[in-house]
């Protein structure tokens, strides 16, 4: 085994040393600015992650900001002038009171079941639902795809119910822990999305929309959000940076076609 390490080691100097000496300097400075120095296997500290439960069991609640609730504020915050007229939200307004603010006509919030003092309205998006046709000028979606089972159905009825010109501000989880409360509740998370996949499902259920994918996360991030540790605990260049491989957090911006 150390043997085959050394070759690799061997293999990779080599590698290198044939490349121009311009290239090999830009190698190391972004090594150094974003930690991609390959380490040794056996020489990686672990540290306070070397464990098998998460950091924090109660979704950092105890702790600050999730990790993938910063990204959905990063993307609101850069769609604010979407959040207008009749706005729909999932669960509370929170949102749209925060980027919406005097842009907002109305706004309106949907709970699948009763009991939500909050909700203006209560209806199950995959199926038949009294909502009318084209009625909000945006619907904010944050967190919220995972938990339905059949996507393509409640994609279908956000559409339905969007005006044309309207603005669907989709946000749904790549990577993380799942959330559920079994034995207390019904419901349970059933996927986790990629780019492609989303962008599959809006061609299919967005018909001719202008939509348009983000993609947010990078594999410190992952980690973190893994186990549940606060945004607040890392910097901002290390969570503004994007690996597109490692997708936290998938956000989608799509326009009704009028």
């Amino acid at each position: 085994m150390i043997g085959r390490h050394r070759a690799a080691r061997a293999v990779r100097a080599i590698g290198t040393a044939l490349l121009p000496v311009d290239v090999r300097n830009w190698i190391r400075v972004q090594q150094r600015r974003y930690g991609l120095q390959w380490r040794r296997v056996g020489t990686v500290d672990f540290g306070q992650l070397r464990r098998v439960s998460p950091i924090s069991p109660v979704f950092a609640f105890d702790r600050g900001q999730l990790v993938d609730r910063y990204y959905v504020e990063r993307f609101l915050a850069a769609c604010t002038a979407d959040v207008r007229g009749r706005v729909l939200e999932m669960m509370d307004d929170a949102y749209t009171r925060k980027f919406g603010g005097t842009r907002v006509t109305r706004s309106d919030v949907l709970h699948s079941v009763p009991g939500n003092a909050r909700a203006t309205m209560v209806a199950d998006l995959t199926g038949d639902n009294p909502i009318p046709d084209d009625t909000f000028d945006c619907i904010i979606f944050t967190q919220t795809l995972q938990f339905i089972y059949d996507v393509r159905a409640a994609l279908r009825n956000l559409h339905r119910i969007l005006k044309p010109g309207g603005v669907l501000l989709l946000t749904a989880h790549g990577t993380s822990r799942i959330g559920r409360r079994e034995g207390t509740d019904p419901w349970g998370e059933y996927w986790r999305f990629t780019a492609q996949s989303l962008r599959r499902l809006l061609a299919e259920t967005f018909p001719q929309a202008d939509a348009r994918i983000e993609v947010y996360g990078n594999v410190l991030a992952a980690v973190a959000n893994l186990h549940c540790l606060a945004a607040e605990e890392l910097t901002r260049a290390e969570l503004d940076h994007r690996d597109p491989d490692y997708e936290v957090l998938l956000a989608a911006r799509a326009v009704k076609v009028q």
